[in-house]
């Protein structure tokens, strides 16, 4: 380490014969001496400060819209959250609507399964066997269509006492924008 040091103090030396720079004596430079000024924040009297009236009626101007602003914002989130918890109120009261006559329904076509088990059970020939079967298919399959469009009415019910009035809402943001 010591031979990279002189040998770095060589290569100075060598090129400070290559290129002569003149000596200077610093100690006859002085560096300028000042005071950073001072500041007093309490003799600054902020009362004696005269705002000009353009700029004091423009900012009272802004206020007013922003208070302005925020009230109408304040009325339109209270507006929305009520419309989200009628929404979801009707909604919640329509599936339930929805699942009770599902249940009920279940429950008759599985009566009409047992009743049509038993009454197979007492059957003496395959042709009442085959009579029994058709009629019982024949009259599912009508109180199935029956069924679905009982359960399709509810559901359509709810979709619309749901969603009408988000539709009113929205219509009535879209023409408040218009405005």
């Amino acid at each position: 380490m010591t031979q990279t040091v002189k040998a770095a103090k060589t290569e100075k030396t060598e090129a400070a014969k290559v290129f002569p720079f003149p000596a200077f004596d610093l100690s006859k430079f002085e560096m300028l001496k000042f005071e950073m000024p001072k500041f007093d924040g309490a003799g600054f009297d902020m009362s004696k400060l005269e705002v000009p009236a353009a700029l004091r009626e423009q900012t009272e101007k802004v206020v007013g819209q922003m208070k302005e602003g925020y009230a109408k914002l304040k009325a339109a989130a209270e507006e929305t959250t009520d419309l989200v918890e009628d929404t979801y109120a009707t909604a919640s009261t329509g599936v339930k609507d929805f699942n009770m006559k599902a249940l009920e329904l279940t429950r008759a076509n599985m009566n009409a399964s047992f009743d049509h088990a038993r009454d197979l059970m007492g059957v003496k020939s395959l042709a009442e066997v085959i009579e029994l079967q058709s009629a019982y298919l024949r009259k599912q399959f009508e109180t199935m269509q029956a069924q679905t469009k009982e359960l399709s009415s509810i559901a359509q019910k709810t979709a619309t006492d749901t969603f009408e009035p988000v539709k009113g809402k929205v219509e009535k943001a879209f023409a408040n924008a218009g405005k």
